[in-house]
């Protein structure tokens, strides 16, 4: 194994050995609590329907995909001494995870959401206990882990940690050059990009996340999310780049190396300054010969790696470097764990030493199978099915007209 691959740990004996190098991701642990009534709700009085825990909160939905696509990592969270704790963590423990990252004390209440949806499946309403996070998964806490963090293939932090833990964790990273990736959460919180943007190598917005996260960029509220009121009207992908390429552009411009826009049945974009060096390598720490390297065989095998390696252009050029991939078909059962499970797929393929575009091919095949699956994160990936998936995935995606903003 490559010494960028491995780190020393010291076991029980006092032995030194080398370990596989773990992706680190920092972040919420949640209970979902999932209510869908099985007819029209009428306020003021109870509606049947079903009631679901759900194993939740981004980064543990991140870590568990990753985890399922055979990548070794790390999580560092905290929960209480509580039901939702307990479930949380029984869960995590079952999986083979280390609980080594995960704060816990009596002070600690355990994030919870509770979602109400329609008929539908539709969300309509929402509360969400989630202070604990920001209260607990602090700098210090977070500190305790700044050689696992150096080590690391991969940096993943979510936008529920309080801005201060932002900041710490991803200049830790940045200190071992490790590679961060921002996951906004929601569009309030995208908003705290600001206090980490200059050590973020890749984001994954979605279209009113990348607004917000712009304008808090720029100070100002000068970007609008694009008006669908008529659904009749249908944008093409080229459109629909152009129109939202300012705000991108901005993230750029501040730092973020890879903007990755989810655009739900529009598919997504992956966007940055001229060629990105990821291109070629997800990372420098990267290991096809990996836990997860089963992944790397078969993906590599049926999607041939640097795809647009041609395109004539460099990194930090003033030019646009923009791929759309579409979105995949599918039987949809839950639209919850969707974005979580693309970042996850995304991240376990880097880690596995595929380039972004074949990681992000990847992502977009686990999000397919979440949205087909009951849970936040499929119970398992089939890896004929993903690769299947990723393959569709990867020859449909265009390279589209690189803009200048100059």
């Amino acid at each position: 194994m490559d010494s960028l691959h491995r780190h020393s740990v010291l076991v029980e004996d006092g032995k030194v050995k080398e370990v596989e190098a773990e992706a680190v991701i920092i972040g919420g642990m949640v209970l979902d609590i999932h209510a869908t009534p099985s007819v029209p709700a009428n306020p003021r009085t109870t509606t049947p329907g079903k009631v679901n825990y759900m194993l939740g909160g981004v980064a543990r939905n991140v870590a568990e995909c990753m985890s399922k696509l055979g990548s070794r990592l790390h999580l560092i969270s905290a929960v209480g001494l509580d039901m939702a704790g307990n479930l949380l963590l029984e869960h995590w423990k079952s999986a083979g995870q280390s609980l080594e990252g995960i704060q816990r004390c009596q002070e600690i209440e355990t994030a919870v959401v509770s979602n109400i949806f329609d008929v539908k499946g539709e969300l309509a309403a929402a509360v969400a206990s989630v202070d604990a996070i920001e209260k607990f998964l602090t700098p210090e806490w977070i500190q305790k882990f700044y050689y696992k963090i150096g080590s690391a293939p991969v940096v993943m932090v979510d936008a529920n940690l309080s801005p201060p833990a932002l900041e710490a964790s991803c200049r830790m990273a940045a200190e071992f050059g490790v590679p961060v990736w921002f996951e906004p959460v929601s569009v309030v919180k995208s908003k705290r990009v600001v206090s980490a943007v200059k050590h973020i190598t890749f984001a994954s917005p979605n279209e009113d996340e990348l607004i917000a996260m712009a304008n808090a960029l720029s100070s100002g509220d000068l970007f609008r999310p694009i008006e669908k009121n008529n659904k009749t009207i249908k944008f093409s992908t080229q459109s629909l780049l152009h129109m939202l390429n300012p705000a991108i552009w901005v993230l750029l411009e501040k730092g973020i190396k890879v903007v990755i826009v989810t655009l739900g049945p529009d598919g997504v974009f992956l966007c940055s300054k001229g060629e990105p060096r990821f291109l070629k390598n997800g990372s420098k720490r990267s290991n096809p010969r990996g836990s997860n390297s089963d992944l790397y065989v078969s993906i590599n095998s049926n999607c041939p790696p640097n795809q647009f390696c041609k395109a004539p252009m460099v990194e930090g050029s003033s030019k646009m470097f923009a791929v759309h991939f579409p979105a995949l078909p599918a039987s949809v059962v839950r639209l919850t764990g969707a974005g979580d499970c693309l970042v996850g797929g995304t991240l376990a393929s880097i880690c596995a030493g595929l380039d972004i575009v074949q990681s992000l091919a990847v992502g977009i095949a686990s999000a397919k199978a979440a949205v087909e699956s009951e849970t936040n994160a499929p119970l398992a990936f089939s890896m004929a099915k993903i690769t299947g998936d990723a393959k569709s995935v990867y020859f449909a995606s265009k390279m589209l007209s690189c803009q200048s903003m100059l």
